[in-house]
């Protein structure tokens, strides 16, 4: 199996180096000190940046503007936004500009993508449901609101929504009365949505998304097989990326602080017992990182297996949920009560490894989902 990048993913992660570059992770009040949200706006700034460097239209097809490169790339860009903690929407506007230009209307899509890869058009999406543990298209019902299906009619709640008071569209997953899944586009401001302050875990700006008998055009609203299907293991494979890029740098300002704190007259970096720690939290980020890989490629490829790419996303998301987990708490037993000091980044890292961790279904609801697909694809 061959694991080396093409040379446009290899510049894409070059490019997002450089704009990350500058990136400060306590640019803004710490979680820990603040009653409410840490900011009432993402990084703007940063979002024009990405812009500029075309990282915003870098999975976009070429007819749209952009770069029409795959899931691995967002990866890992993903994964170096994380590292530096960027509060920008990159996964949630990216995955979907990608489920528009894959299922959507051509004409919706030559409407919405320009735009969006230029960073003037922010997208985010609905993706926790009503509870943050059913599925999220339960959350909303969607019908046609007359025979000839020219609008549809949205009702439900949809909680934990990020970014969705400074997005322009809120993708919102759906049922119908048959039972399927659609996706609709729904602007930030439109008749019948009602958006309530939340406070994510990371200290980040999340609403609560109440649609009362929303009606939204038909040529908003996604009724392809699979699209929401497709979107949801794409959101869940850049959480994945995201938690991997945050245990990377994690693991890089413990080695640099066991490096130079010193007890009996040696660094101890050089103790047995705090080599070890680190050494088993190398292993978790290797994991993570092959797992994602796996799951990024079949997205990518549309690859066949033995199980269906659900089943590799719901591993990723295993070791992803788990393994950040123990990285960031290894991290602060290895820093000691130096850790825990909101002047030094650390705790702001724990406090988003925590919310990657259980975004889109801690590892235990992935494990219990593996085990479904594993009862119904036996192996051998």
């Amino acid at each position: 199996m061959d694991f080396t990048f093409t040379e446009e993913q290899q510049a894409a992660v070059e490019a997002a180096k450089a704009v990350f570059s500058g990136v400060v992770p306590d640019a803004v009040p710490s979680p820990a000190l603040t009653q409410g949200v840490v900011a009432e706006e993402f990084d703007r700034p940063l979002w024009a940046k990405l812009a500029e460097s075309d990282l915003l239209s870098l999975v976009i097809d070429p007819q749209y503007g952009g770069a029409g490169l795959d899931p691995i790339a967002l990866c890992l860009v993903l994964r170096e936004s994380a590292k530096v903690l960027a509060r920008v929407p990159l996964l949630e506007s990216s995955a979907v500009a990608m489920a528009v230009q894959r299922y959507g209307d051509a004409e919706l899509a030559r409407e919405l993508l320009p735009a969006a890869g230029r960073g003037e058009l922010v997208f985010t999406v609905a993706a926790n449901g009503r509870t943050g543990h059913d599925p999220a298209e339960l959350a909303v019902t969607a019908r046609p609101e007359s025979a000839d299906g020219g609008s549809w009619v949205l009702d439900g709640v949809q909680t934990g929504v990020p970014w969705a008071q400074n997005a322009d569209l809120i993708a919102v997953p759906a049922h119908t009365g048959e039972g399927r899944a659609v996706l609709a586009l729904i602007p930030r401001v439109h008749d019948g949505i009602t958006l309530a302050e939340q406070i994510s875990t990371s200290g980040e700006r999340f609403a609560e998304v109440r649609l009362d008998s929303v009606r939204i055009e038909a040529r908003a609203v996604i009724t392809a097989e699979g699209a929401w299907e497709w979107l949801r293991e794409l959101l869940t494979t850049g959480t994945c990326a995201l938690a991997l890029g945050l245990g990377v740098g994690v693991l890089a300002m413990t080695s640099e602080y066991t490096g130079k704190r010193e007890q009996f007259g040696f660094p101890i970096a050089t103790f047995q017992a705090v080599a070890v720690q680190a050494a088993d939290r190398y292993i978790d980020l290797r994991a993570m990182e092959a797992t994602l890989w796996q799951a990024a490629w079949r997205i990518s490829t549309g690859a066949g297996g033995a199980l269906p790419v659900s089943g590799d996303v719901a591993v990723a998301k295993i070791w992803a949920s788990d393994g950040v987990r123990r990285v960031v708490q290894t991290a602060q037993h290895l820093h000691g009560g130096f850790g825990a000091d909101t002047d030094y980044p650390l705790h702001r890292y724990h406090a988003w490894a925590k919310q990657l961790e259980l975004s889109l279904g801690p590892a235990a609801a992935h494990e219990e989902a593996l085990g479904d697909l594993l009862a119904a694809h036996p192996l051998g």
